[in-house]
C-alpha cells in the first residue's frame, strides 16, 4: 500500500484552494452579469412605463412617473417582483380615453393588468394576448365595442377575467372554456347577443361566475355541463333571457354560496336539490315563471336570504323554513301561495325582512313575530289574513315598515306600537281595525301614515310627527274638530280625512301648511266659512270639501292658487257669486249650493256641464250647462213697444233677402269652381267616404289652418256625417316627379291599411300635379304639445277656443302608454316594420278622452332592413328629438323612434320642452347630465303634477326616458320592452302600489351605455 507523502498532501491542498478560488470568481462574474442584466431590465421597464405615460395624454394622475432615480417599483400603480421586475399595472378610475398602448406587453413579466372604470374606446386590445404570463385582467367599466377575440384561450395562466360593464357584443367565445386556471369570470352588463358557450362548464377551478344583465342573449337554457362546477361559490345570471327549467343537477354544485337567476323566463318547479346545498346562503329567483310548490325539505341551513317574488308559485310556505336560524330575509310576494304562515317562522332569531304581499295567504299571524329578532320590514298586504296584529312586532325597536293593507285584520292596534320610534311607514288601510290610534304613533318618526277604510275612532292630535308627509285617515270614525295645532304639520303633503265625523270650522291654521298638495275633507260635518288665507296653499292641486255644511262666500283668493287643478265644493251652503277660478282646473264641482250670478266664461263649455247643477240663481248662456239664460228676465217678457217690434221685423226681412242673394251667387260660383276642381284633383279612397275631393279642396282656406310643419299646412275641413276631418297639404307649388309620386302612392296605400286605436286613421289621398293632400280622421283635443307646453304657445284662430287645463300624472302616463302602443305596433306588428322618424309631442294627438293617437306617419319610410341607409338625402326630424346616429349618418332603424319617444317621456315627467337648455344642448342631454352628477330625480320632476303618490312612477318613467335616449342604439330597449315597463307602472299605480316618495329604493333593470351609469327601475311594487 502506497502512503501519502507531505509533498503530495501539499499539492492536494493547493488544488482544492485553486478550485475554490475559481468557483468564487465564477460566482462573482455571474452575479455581476445578473446584476447588470437586472439593471438593464429595470431601465428598460422604466422607459416603457414613461412611454405609457406619454401615450396617455393629459395624464396628470401620473405626474409622479418621472425619470428620476426613484425606482418605479415605489409608484402606487406598479407592482414588482422580488427582483424588481414589473409584474402589475393598475390604472383604474383615471378617466383614460385612449386605447391601451400596443407596447404594453413589452413588460415581459406582467401578470396583473387593471384598467377598471375608465373611458377606453375601441375593440378588445388583442395585443394583450401577447402577455403570456397574465394571470389577472380587468377591463370592466369601459367603452369597448365589438366581440371578445376567439383566441383569448391563449392566456393559459389567466385566473381572473373581468370584461363587465362594457359594450362587447356577439358571442362569448367557446375558447374561454380552455382557461383551466380561471377562478373568477365576470362578463356582466354587456351587449352580448350570441350564444352562451357550454364550455364554461369545463372551468373546473371556477369559483365566481357573473353573466348578469345581458338581456340580448337569445333564449337560452342553463347548460347541464355547468352543473359540474363543483368549486363554484357565486353564480349570477339575472336578466339573461334564460328559459326552461332549472336542472335538478344544480344540487351537484356543492360549493355554491350565492345564486341569482332572477328576472328571466325560467319555468317549471324549483328543484329540491337546491335547498339541499349545505353552503348555500343566498337565493334570488324573483321575476321568473316558476310554478309548483316550494320544496319542503330544507337542509341548506346556512341560508340567510330567500328571494322568490313575482313567480307563479303555489302551495304553502314550507315548514322547513322555520329551521333556518340564520335567515334574515324571506321574500315570497306576488305569487299564488295559500294557507297560513308557519308558526315557526315567527320564532326565527335572525329575521329582519318579511315580505309575502300579494298572495292568497290566510289565517292568523304567528303571535311571536318580532319578539325574537330585529324585525325591520313586515309586508303582508293583499292577502286574506284575519285576527289581530302580533303584539311584539316592534319588541326590539327596529321596525321601520309595517304594511298590512287589503286584508281582514281586526281589533285594536297593539299599544306597543305607540312606543315604536323606529317606525317610518305605516300602511294598514282597508282592514277592519277599530279603537283608537296609540298616542305615540302620531308623534314619532313616521313619514307615511295610511289608515284609511277602517273603524278607528278618536280625536286628531294637536301634535304630529314633524316627518309625516302623507296622512290618510279617510273612511273611519274620527270625530271632533281639526286641531289648531295643525299648523305644526309643516311637512304634510297629502291630508285625506274624507268620510269621518269631523265638525266645527276649518281652522285658519290649516292654511299654514306650505307643502300641501292634496286636501280631502269631504263627507264630514264641517261648518263655517272657508278661510281666505288659503292663498298660502301655493302647492295645492286637489281640494275636496264636498258634502259638509260650509257656508259664506267662496273666497276670491281661491283664484290665486297657481297649481290647483281639482276643486269640489259641492253639496254645501256656499252663496254669492263665483269668484275668478284658476283656468287650469281639470275637475270642478260647485253643484248643490246657493250660488248666484253668471258662470265665469272660462267654464262655459260642455266639459263642465255637471259642475254647476242645483244652483237655482246661477245663469249661463251656454245650453250645455243646463242653467237659466243670463239674458232671460221677467222684464224682458213685459210689453215691448210696437216700434221696436216693427224694426225687428223689417231687419229680419232685409237680412233674409240678402242671405238668399248671397246663397244664389255662392251656388253659381261653387258649381263653376267644382267643375274645375273635379277636373284637376284625383281622389284615391281607402274606405267608404261621405265626401268628395271638392268638399276637401274648398276647405283649404287660411281660416281653417290648424297647424303647420315641415311637410306642409294642416287644415280642418267640415264634412257631412263625420263633423270634421284633418287635411295635410304637401308639396305645394312644386312639380312632382312621376316616380316619386308613384312611390308615395304605394307607401300611402300601405299606411292606409293600418288600423290601430293609437294611430291616426288615414282616410284617403287627393292629388294633382303640384300638390298632395292626405285626409285623416280629426282628433278634437289637438296635440300633446299644446297641452303640455301651453304656456309657451300662441294659439291660432281655430285653437283659440281650446280650453286648456293641466295634464295630471295619470293622464300623462295614459298618453305615454297609448303612444308606446302605437309605435310598438308599427315596429313589431307591421311587415316590414315602419319607422316614423319624426316622433314628437306635436305629432301625438289627443281625443276627447285623452287617448293618444300618433300622427304624421304619412311620410314615414318603409323600413326594409334595420340599419339600411335612408334613401332621402335630407334628415327628417326635429331638434331635441333626433337620435345622434341619425343626425350623423342618416341611418334609419326603429331605435331612432325609441330615442324620440324617450325625449317625450322626459317631457312628460319634467314638463320641460325637448329643446330645453342652451343652443347647443337638449332636454335629453340636460337629463343625462343631472343623472351623471347624481342629482335627486325628484327635484327634476314637474312640480305642477308631482304628488308623493305619483313620485315613484314618475321616477321610473324618467329613468326609462334616460334608457331610451342612450347614445348607443344597441343599448336602447325596443318599443315592446318600453311598453311593458309603462304598463307595469300603470298596473302598480292602479293597485295603489306606487312607490310613495321613493326614487332610489329600486331593483336593477337598465343596462349601461356609453354615457350612462347604472340605472334602476322598480316595477314590482
Amino acid at each position: 500500500m502506497k502512503l501519502f507523502t507531505p509533498s503530495s498532501s501539499s499539492s492536494s491542498s493547493s488544488y482544492i484552494k485553486l478550485l475554490l478560488q475559481s468557483i468564487v470568481i465564477l460566482l462573482l462574474v455571474f452575479t455581476r452579469a445578473n446584476s447588470e442584466s437586472q439593471s438593464q431590465l429595470h431601465d428598460q421597464e422604466h422607459a416603457i412605463l414613461l412611454r405609457i405615460k406619454q401615450y396617455l395624454e393629459n395624464s396628470s394622475y401620473l405626474s409622479h412617473w418621472t425619470s428620476s432615480n426613484i425606482s418605479h417599483c415605489s409608484w402606487p400603480e406598479i407592482t414588482c417582483s422580488n427582483d424588481d421586475s414589473v409584474t402589475g399595472l393598475t390604472l383604474s378610475n383615471n378617466s383614460i380615453f385612449q386605447t391601451i398602448p400596443s407596447f404594453i406587453c413589452d413588460l415581459k413579466n406582467l401578470t396583473h393588468v387593471d384598467f377598471y372604470n375608465n373611458l377606453i374606446p375601441g375593440e378588445f386590445p388583442t395585443h394583450l394576448l401577447n402577455c403570456s404570463k397574465l394571470e389577472y385582467l380587468d377591463l370592466s367599466m369601459n367603452n369597448f365595442v365589438g366581440s371578445i377575440p376567439r383566441d383569448i384561450g391563449n392566456l393559459s395562466n389567466l385566473q381572473f377575467l373581468n370584461l363587465g360593464y362594457t359594450n362587447f357584443s356577439g358571442d362569448i367565445p367557446s375558447s374561454i372554456g380552455s382557461l383551466k386556471q380561471l377562478t373568477n369570470l365576470q362578463l356582466q352588463n354587456c351587449l352580448f347577443n350570441g350564444s352562451i358557450p357550454s364550455e364554461i362548464g369545463n372551468l373546473s377551478n371556477l369559483e365566481f361566475l357573473d353573466l348578469s344583465s345581458n338581456s340580448l342573449f337569445p333564449p337560452s337554457r342553463l347548460h347541464d355541463n355547468w352543473m359540474r362546477l363543483s368549486k363554484l361559490k357565486f353564480f349570477f345570471m339575472f336578466d339573461c333571457n334564460l328559459v326552461g327549467e332549472i336542472p335538478e343537477t344544480i344540487g351537484n354544485m356543492v360549493a355554491l354560496e350565492r345564486l341569482d337567476l332572477s328576472q328571466n323566463d325560467l319555468s317549471g318547479e324549483i328543484p329540491g336539490g337546491l335547498f339541499m346545498l349545505k353552503n348555500l346562503n343566498i337565493i334570488f329567483l324573483s321575476r321568473n315563471k316558476l310554478s309548483g310548490e316550494i320544496p319542503d325539505v330544507v337542509e341548506a341551513l346556512n341560508l340567510t336570504i330567500i328571494d322568490l317574488p313575482q313567480n307563479s308559485l303555489s302551495g304553502k310556505i314550507p315548514d322547513g323554513f322555520g329551521k333556518l336560524q340564520n335567515l334574515t330575509g324571506l321574500a315570497l310576494s306576488l305569487n299564488n301561495l295559500h294557507g297560513e304562515i308557519p308558526q315557526s317562522i315567527g320564532l326565527l332569531p335572525s329575521l329582519i325582512d318579511f315580505k309575502v304581499f300579494s298572495n292568497n295567504l290566510s289565517g292568523t299571524l304567528p303571535p311571536d313575530f318580532g319578539r325574537h329578532s330585529m324585525l325591520k320590514t313586515f309586508l303582508i298586504s293583499n292577502n286574506s289574513f284575519t285576527g289581530k296584529l302580533p303584539e311584539n312586532l316592534c319588541y326590539n325597536g327596529h321596525l321601520e315598515n309595517l304594511t298590512t293593507y287589503e286584508n281582514h285584520l281586526s281589533g285594536e292596534l297593539p299599544q306597543s306600537l305607540g312606543n315604536c320610534s323606529s317606525l317610518t311607514d305605516l300602511k294598514i288601510y282597508s282592514n277592519q281595525f277599530s279603537g283608537s290610534i296609540p298616542s305615540g304613533l302620531w308623534t314619532f318618526n313616521l313619514s307615511t301614515f295610511m289608515v284609511s277604510h277602517n273603524n278607528f275612532t278618536g280625536e286628531l292630535p294637536e301634535r304630529l310627527s314633524s316627518t309625516i308627509s302623507r296622512l290618510e285617515i279617510d273612511y273611519n270614525q274620527f270625530y271632533g274638530r281639526i286641531p289648531t295645532g295643525v299648523s305644526s304639520w309643516t311637512n304634510v303633503v297629502v291630508f285625506q280625512a274624507s268620510k269621518n265625523n269631523l265638525n266645527e270650522s276649518i281652522p285658519r291654521e290649516l292654511t299654514a301648511l306650505p307643502m300641501l298638495t292634496t286636501l280631502l275633507l269631504d263627507q264630514n260635518q264641517l261648518t263655517g266659512s272657508l278661510p281666505s288665507d288659503i292663498i298660502s296653499w301655493k302647492s295645492l292641486r286637489n281640494l275636496n270639501l264636498r258634502q259638509n255644511q260650509l257656508s259664506g262666500h267662496i273666497p276670491d283668493s281661491i283664484g290665486h292658487l297657481p297649481n290647483l287643478n281639482q276643486l269640489d265644493l259641492s253639496e254645501n251652503q256656499f252663496s254669492g257669486q263665483i269668484p275668478s277660478l284658476p283656468s287650469r282646473l281639470t275637475n270642478l264641482n260647485l253643484s248643490s249650493n246657493y250660488l248666484t250670478g253668471r258662470v265665469p266664461s272660462t267654464f262655459e263649455n260642455s266639459a263642465f256641464e255637471t259642475s254647476f247643477l242645483n244652483n237655482s240663481d246661477l245663469c249661463s248662456d251656454t245650453p250645455a250647462l243646463n242653467l237659466t239664460s243670463c239674458n232671460h228676465s221677467p222684464q224682458s217678457e213685459s210689453n215691448d213697444s210696437s216700434w221696436s217690434v216693427a224694426l225687428i221685423i223689417s231687419l229680419v226681412v232685409v237680412a233674409c233677402f240678402l242671405a238668399l242673394l248671397a246663397l244664389f251667387l255662392s251656388i253659381r260660383f261653387y258649381r263653376k269652381r267644382k267643375s274645375g276642381l273635379d277636373r284637376s284633383w284625383k281622389l284615391i279612397s281607402f274606405q267608404r267616404l261621405s265626401f268628395t275631393e271638392s268638399n276637401i279642396v274648398s276647405s283649404l282656406t287660411e281660416n281653417n289652418i290648424i297647424g303647420s310643419g315641415g311637410y306642409g299646412a294642416v287644415y280642418r275641413a267640415a264634412v257631412d256625417g263625420l263633423g270634421y276631418v284633418a287635411v295635410k297639404k304637401i308639396w305645394d307649388s312644386k312639380k312632382i316627379d312621376k316616380k316619386l309620386e308613384s312611390s308615395f302612392h304605394t307607401e300611402v296605400k300601405i299606411l292606409s291599411s293600418i288600423r290601430h286605436k293609437n294611430i291616426v286613421k288615414l282616410m284617403c289621398c287627393i292629388s294633382k300635379e303640384d300638390s298632395m293632400l292626405l285626409v285623416y280622421e280629426y282628433v278634437e283635443n289637438h296635440s300633446l304639445d299644446r297641452w303640455l307646453h301651453r304656456k309657451n304657445k300662441s294659439s291660432s284662430a281655430v285653437s283659440g277656443s281650446l280650453h286648456h287645463v293641466a295634464l295630471d300624472w295619470p293622464k300623462r302616463l295614459h298618453i305615454a302608454i297609448g303612444t308606446a302602443q302605437g309605435l310598438s305596433y308599427m315596429h313589431h306588428d307591421c311587415s316590414p316594420p315602419i319607422v316614423h322618424r319624426d316622433v314628437k309631442t306635436s305629432n301625438i294627438l289627443l281625443d276627447d278622452q285623452f287617448n293618444a293617437k300618433v300622427a304624421d306617419f304619412g311620410l314615414a319610410r318603409i323600413l326594409m332592413k334595420p340599419g339600411e341607409l335612408a334613401t332621402m338625402s335630407a334628415v327628417i326630424g326635429s331638434f331635441g328629438y333626433m337620435a345622434p346616429e341619425y343626425i350623423q349618418t342618416t341611418r334609419v332603424s326603429e331605435k331612432i323612434d325609441v330615442f324620440s319617444f324617450g325625449v317625450i317621456l322626459l317631457e312628460l315627467t319634467t314638463g320641460k320642452e325637448a329643446n330645453y337648455g342652451d343652443e347647443h344642448s337638449s332636454l335629453a342631454e340636460w337629463a343625462w347630465r343631472h343623472h351623471q352628477l347624481g342629482s335627486n330625480i325628484e327635484e327634476l320632476l314637474d312640480k305642477e303634477v308631482m304628488e308623493s303618490s305619483y313620485s315613484g312612477e314618475m321616477c321610473k318613467v324618467f329613468k326609462l326616458g334616460l334608457m331610451c335616449t342612450a347614445t348607443l342604439p344597441s343599448t336602447r330597449p325596443s318599443m315592446k320592452e318600453v311598453l311593458q315597463v309603462l304598463l307595469s307602472c300603470e298596473e302598480s299605480f292602479s293597485k295603489g302600489e306606487s312607490n310613495i316618495g321613493h326614487c332610489d329604493d329600486v331593483v336593477p333593470f337598465l343596462k349601461n351605455s356609453r354615457r350612462e351609469h347604472k340605472l334602476d327601475i322598480d316595477i314590482d311594487s
